[in-house]
């Protein structure tokens, strides 16, 4: 595709990584196909092909609208059409500047920017996050049912099993998983255990990701800094990675070394912890591995988050280590698709978000599973609103020996 970027953004690091993306776009409209958006609207301008000409005509100087505004917000940041782009297009990085560069363009109404600024401000600091879930609790009853329906019941971890091994891995404690469900962190510690490594606990917090696709980048930035200064000495003495039990922080560490790319002091550092970070079915795993689990359920629907199959490219690796522990997983019709959580979009979208959660829960309940089982604390919380089955994260499902 052939750009012509205006004065104000053609010689920046936004405009010069726009621009290297926007040529290799050869609009095949292949994107289109697996693009959710696309296929419940039916609107070119909600499928990918449709946003980057939006977002190119944006970078070349035209007036940003409203209109250009809500078809950028109706984006999942999913990357199915990455998975499916044969010419390579980074549409999220391309995205991201979009929505950067519009957020200053465009004026949100009051609610809207009051809605996102608490997004942003609430859910990457649990103690804030703990508040607001307790008022939330509080008052279910008189929220309306699309809101009750999100809040979910307390819950309480256990002890994490001494550290007593050599190898050593560091588990992101990110920010809402370690409100809403602390129960995913310890199973991965125990998980860990049983393959012989001892889980480090660090005082990390939020990847940023949420910050991002809200289209704030600084803030973003700030929370991947202070990760990397958390990291970075445990990393340097011996610790082997950082790993995500949340397929969508796990996607944001990785990529550190884009959005630091700029940074004289962190551009390194970001590169390092990118290189060293992986999500938790990335370990490899012990012929033994079923010595150390005492139960599990006999039939399992995997439902693999976006971040994790087209965001960090890492597919088959649970359902491997769950047939592994003889575990059948079952069939699921339309695996690529988003079920709709998409960070804050079953917030900011519920309609769209509604209808992909209906569509979703169909194919991964079409097959009579025990469980629903999935790796990101996203996906998780938008399932159980409606599923009529246990919705837990992978490695919850195990039940390991004492």
């Amino acid at each position: 595709m052939q750009t012509e970027l205006a004065d104000f953004i053609k010689d920046t690091d936004d405009g010069r990584l726009a621009d290297s993306i926007l040529r290799k776009c050869v609009h095949c409209g292949f994107c289109t196909a697996t693009c959710p958006t696309y296929q419940i609207l039916g609107n070119e301008l909600d499928g990918p092909r449709g946003r980057i000409y939006l977002i190119k005509q944006m970078l070349e100087g035209r007036e940003a609208t409203q209109k250009t505004q809500l078809h950028l917000d109706r984006c999942l940041t999913c990357r199915a059409c990455e998975t499916t782009c044969p010419s390579g297009v980074n549409y999220s990085q391309l995205l991201d500047i979009g929505r950067g560069l519009i957020e200053g363009k465009v004026k949100r109404k009051v609610l809207e920017k009051v809605q996102r600024r608490l997004l942003c401000t609430i859910i990457p600091r649990p103690n804030l996050a703990r508040i607001g879930l307790g008022v939330a609790r509080a008052l279910k009853f008189v929220l309306p049912e699309n809101l009750r329906v999100k809040i979910p019941p307390r819950e309480v971890a256990g002890k994490w099993p001494e550290p007593r091994h050599g190898r050593r891995m560091i588990i992101h404690q990110g920010c809402i998983q370690r409100v809403v469900k602390p129960a995913i962190n310890l199973a991965a510690a125990k998980f860990l255990d049983c393959q012989s490594i001892s889980a480090i606990c660090t005082n990390d917090g939020c990847c940023g990701a949420l910050a991002h696709h809200l289209g704030n980048k600084e803030l973003a930035m700030q929370h991947a800094r202070r990760n990397i200064d958390v990291w970075l000495p445990k990393l340097e003495n011996g610790a082997e990675a950082v790993v995500s039990t949340a397929s969508g922080c796990g996607s944001a560490i990785k990529e550190y070394k884009d959005l630091l790319a700029q940074d004289a002091e962190y551009s390194s550092k970001a590169e390092f912890v990118s290189s060293r970070t992986i999500d938790l079915s990335e370990l490899k795993i012990e012929p033994d591995l079923q010595k150390a689990i005492r139960s599990t359920p006999k039939r399992v629907a995997f439902h693999s988050p976006c971040t994790l199959q087209h965001g960090q490219k890492v597919a088959g690796n649970v359902e491997s280590i769950l047939e592994r522990c003889n575990i059948e997983t079952t069939s699921v019709s339309n695996a690529h698709l988003c079920c709709g959580s998409a960070g804050t979009y079953s917030i900011l979208q519920p309609e769209l978000s509604g209808k992909l959660l209906d569509d979703k829960l169909s194919c991964l309940q079409g097959d009579n599973p025990e469980v629903i089982a999935t790796a990101n604390i996203g996906c998780l919380l938008q399932l159980q609103t409606k599923s009529q089955v246990p919705v837990k994260h992978w490695v919850e499902i195990f039940e390991f020996n004492d």
